[in-house]
């Protein structure tokens, strides 16, 4: 039998990083398990966008959706604030830059739907104008003419994705929290009044058992296999999208630009790529069992390679004809009715999960909610709307 902790997180993504930081500062023994490499899925293949207004996908089914996923809109505040201070926190030169977002309109219809989204998340309290080309020409003039107006949100950004996962497991050292990776999850049993995780180390195949008085499942696309473990049922959709980034450029946009009449994200790095996405997707490969295999790569699709490169050149003319460096892959996990899964596993004391919709975004926020839930302390924000037994119900 291997030692005992506080907890064991389970994943090695931003989220499980940032968990496992927030127990070792509180003073917890904290163990993070990680099946592959530290940032090597999800939290790494993303575009690295900090959406804090509501996305193309949470409004283009209309208003009623629109409304019910403002309800996660007190996670995107405190998400907002908490990237703002992890820098400063971790003692890690963390790429944030909050310097604004736009999501972008191009028609009539198009700046209605702005304007009563915006009236919908300033009701929950989000800084956030819609603003007319006059506007864009002051904040943005390298948007095509056919921008004709904008909702502006001064605290949206970017944050690098290549670094800042690693940069959270170094923080998390720091703190005495242990970290494994190359180290699978095999079982999750509860006996005894505590958690046994059975591990095995995916290199030489030895095994080991471990026990902790909290089990954290912050697993992205693997949240569903683990909760199956503990005999839970914590449903998630995987999805796989497209993303590409361009040759350096000088700098030209400091905004996160996305659009509201279709999948489209924009931004510039700090070393000059611009980063190109939104959501379209890409192919997932199948296993024999028919279900998706998180093992193997999944394929670009042609169509969504061009059709995310043409929205893009519409709205920003200085794409056309700029090299692009690479286009990949990367896997995120939303949940059926696509509000966040945050809080206690039902049934499994000890037991907490987080995943699904903006979890980069989020990912400061849903860890402060599991690493208070982990010390005992209740949360600050209802967090009733994202219980996992609303599934349980259904």
């Amino acid at each position: 039998m291997g030692r005992h902790y506080d907890a064991v997180v389970i994943g090695g993504g931003l989220l499980g990083c940032i968990t496992a930081w927030m127990i070792g500062r509180d003073g917890g023994q904290v163990l993070l398990v990680e099946r592959d490499q530290i940032n090597q899925h999800a939290s790494g293949r993303n575009a690295g966008s900090l959406h804090f207004q509501l996305e193309y996908r949470m409004i283009e089914r209309g208003l009623d959706a629109a409304r019910k996923a403002a309800e996660a809109m007190p996670l995107h505040l405190e998400a907002a604030r908490l990237w703002s201070e992890l820098p400063a926190l971790t003692g890690e030169n963390i790429e944030v830059k909050q310097s604004g977002g736009l999501m972008i309109a191009e028609d009539a219809a198009q700046v209605a739907l702005l304007e009563q989204k915006t009236e919908i998340e300033r009701a929950w309290g989000l800084d956030i104008s819609v603003i007319d080309r006059a506007g864009i020409d002051r904040i943005a003039p390298y948007l095509s003419p056919r921008v004709v107006a904008a909702a502006w949100c001064p605290v949206e950004g970017k944050a690098d994705a290549r670094t800042a996962a690693p940069a959270m497991a170094r923080a998390a050292l720091r703190a005495g929290a242990e970290i494994r990776t190359r180290c699978e999850v095999l079982a999750l049993s509860r006996q005894g009044g505590c958690w046994q995780v059975d591990l095995q180390d995916r290199g030489v195949g030895m095994r080991d058992r471990v026990t902790a008085d909290a089990v954290v499942i912050a697993a992205g696309v693997w949240t569903t296999k683990l909760g199956e473990m503990m005999g839970a049922h914590l449903p998630t959709v995987p999805l796989a999208l497209t993303m590409s980034v361009s040759l350096r450029i000088p700098k030209l946009m400091s905004h996160l630009v996305q659009h509201a009449g279709g999948r489209l994200s924009l931004k510039q790095a700090l070393d000059g790529n611009i980063l190109i996405g939104g959501g379209w997707p890409a192919r997932l490969p199948l296993g024999a069992d028919g279900h998706p295999d998180f093992d193997a790569k999944p394929d670009l699709l042609r169509d969504s390679l061009a059709g995310n490169a043409a929205m893009a050149i519409r709205v920003l003319p200085e794409l056309a004809g700029l090299p692009m460096l690479r286009s990949w892959v990367g896997t995120t996990t939303i949940t059926p009715d696509q509000l966040p899964l945050v809080g206690p596993v039902p049934g499994q004391p000890g037991a907490f999960v987080a995943t699904g919709g903006s979890a980069f975004t989020l990912g400061p926020s849903f860890a402060q909610v599991l690493a208070g839930l982990v010390a005992g302390r209740a949360p600050a924000l209802d967090m009733s709307k994202f219980d996992a037994a609303r599934y349980a119900k259904g």
